[in-house]
């Protein structure tokens, strides 16, 4: 069962925050598109939502050579609304993110 503390805990960085809205808002993204939006290195993304996933934050599947991200499924409705609305209310925040984020033609498998 996911707690509070460790549900903010996982949220209390940068990338970790920005990468969780972003999926949140189109619903499932590949580790490309987090690079492309973040403008950040694949291990660098990848460190990042492998911790979101050991939080039970994120799911995975793996497409061909690209992992695809989407909200843990089994995620309580409670962080479910928090995630929602924090993606809703804070366009500012993921503004440069959202410019960045664009298809990513070498995540076709």
């Amino acid at each position: 069962m996911l707690s509070p503390l460790t549900f903010f805990k996982c949220l209390a960085e940068d990338t970790r925050l920005k990468s969780l809205l972003l999926i949140s808002l189109h619903k499932e993204l590949c580790v490309c598109d987090l690079q492309s939006a973040l403008q950040l290195s694949q291990p660098k993304v990848s460190r990042h939502l492998a911790d979101l996933r050991k939080c039970n934050l994120l799911s995975d599947e793996r497409r061909g050579k690209w992992v695809y991200y989407r909200l843990h499924p089994e995620l309580p409705a409670w962080a479910q609304e928090i995630i929602a609305t924090a993606a809703r209310h804070n366009s500012e925040f993921l503004a440069g993110c959202q410019q960045q984020l664009t298809a990513c033609s070498s995540c076709e498998s």
